[in-house]
């Protein structure tokens, strides 16, 4: 679990725009690691969060003279089962942290998947969702699904 810079882009809605700043990030070997995009009629917002850090983004972003803002989000690698997203938003809803959006990358069977959450309280969150350290252990959040009936 981890606090990252989101970077929203706003798009004209035509053809090849998408591409234009997919293929300016690709250029740059910046690595994405989640994105979403959703559209109106006129325009489309592109959310992204990249492996790279976000002075390097910035500066593409920046070049290709696309309109965008920056935020921060909890990110989360969680292992792609039934039930463990919901476990991670069952403790926020248990906390009281409103969750603004959320999106997952997709995940191979058996794999792993990214959870994005923008949430109203960063630091709340953390508190909440951190892990129990154990020595020895890694410190990555681990989150159980909800058992599974047997019929």
């Amino acid at each position: 679990m981890q606090v990252q810079t989101q970077f929203s882009i706003f798009l004209v809605n035509k053809p090849g725009v998408l591409a234009q700043v997919t293929t300016a990030l690709a250029k740059a070997k910046v690595n994405i690691i989640a994105l979403t995009l959703v559209d109106s009629s006129e325009h489309g917002v592109l959310r992204i969060v990249c492996a790279d850090d976000a002075e390097k983004v910035r500066r593409i972003l920046g070049k290709a003279n696309d309109q965008f803002t920056e935020t921060e989000v909890l990110t989360m690698e969680l292992a792609n089962r039934p039930g463990n997203f919901a476990a991670v938003v069952e403790k926020l809803a248990a906390a009281h942290i409103n969750i603004n959006y959320a999106y997952c990358t997709g995940g191979a069977r058996g794999g792993k998947t990214m959870a994005i959450f923008k949430v109203a309280d960063l630091k709340k969150a953390l508190r909440v969702l951190k892990p129990a350290k154990s020595p020895g252990k890694d410190a990555r959040v681990r989150v159980k699904a909800s058992p599974r009936r047997r019929r």
